[in-house]
């Protein structure tokens, strides 16, 4: 099996996780909400719910690392699903109470990226599958930041609507899992393996250089 057959095999494997890394490059994550939303205290509990719901999918690393899920071939996937958001949730009320200082925002930053390279890890059975919890907690984490400080019913507001943009995306990858892997074979999931720990590593250099 040639490279060339590889490439043409999943274009789209290949494409849209490099699209998702050049607009990064070129547009780094930033802390506010999206849509123009302006900073915590200014949202409504609509707004925060919108937020909550778009952090999770706006955001490349943490929209791959999601989608990057479906590649580990977890045993029993449905079965990881409310742990995952558990440790999430756990991740961004520790944040509110404990701030993420400025001095170590990149390194967060840095971090959470950094995760991806170690979700192609555990794709090549080099890590094990239980570090996607401390990792999805660490997610978690950062997501929250951006809320911290907010009164209670924009943080409920933004809180749940994590919990349904997550909830829905791990259920959809989950689901899809064993297709999505059959469909790559092998060779196919070594090659995604690839790509997410070379992304990974990028977003952890500009997040630390940018």
């Amino acid at each position: 099996m040639t490279f060339s057959f590889l490439v043409r095999k999943y274009f789209l494997v290949i494409l849209v996780p490099l699209l998702f890394s050049f607009n990064f490059l070129a547009n780094p994550a930033s802390a506010h909400h999206p849509f123009g939303m302006g900073d915590s205290s200014d949202l409504s509990a609509w707004q925060s719910l919108i937020s909550g719901i778009g952090h999770p999918l706006l955001g490349p690393d943490h929209l791959l690392f999601m989608l990057g899920i479906g590649l580990v071939g977890l045993k029993r996937s449905k079965k990881w699903i409310v742990p995952l958001l558990a440790v999430g949730l756990a991740g961004s009320a520790f944040v509110q109470w404990q701030p993420l200082p400025d001095l170590l925002a990149p390194w967060a930053e840095a971090l959470v990226s950094l995760s991806l390279a170690l979700q192609g890890l555990i794709v090549l059975n080099l890590l094990s599958a239980k570090w996607l919890l401390p990792m999805f907690a660490l997610h978690g984490y950062l997501l929250g930041s951006t809320i911290v400080g907010a009164e209670p019913t924009p943080l409920i507001g933004y809180f749940l609507g994590l919990l349904l943009a997550q909830g829905s995306l791990l259920l959809l990858v989950t689901g899809l899992s064993m297709r999505i892997i059959d469909w790559l074979g092998n060779n196919g999931r070594i090659m995604t393996a690839g790509i997410w720990i070379g992304i990974g590593s990028a977003f952890s250099w500009v997040a630390l250089v940018g």
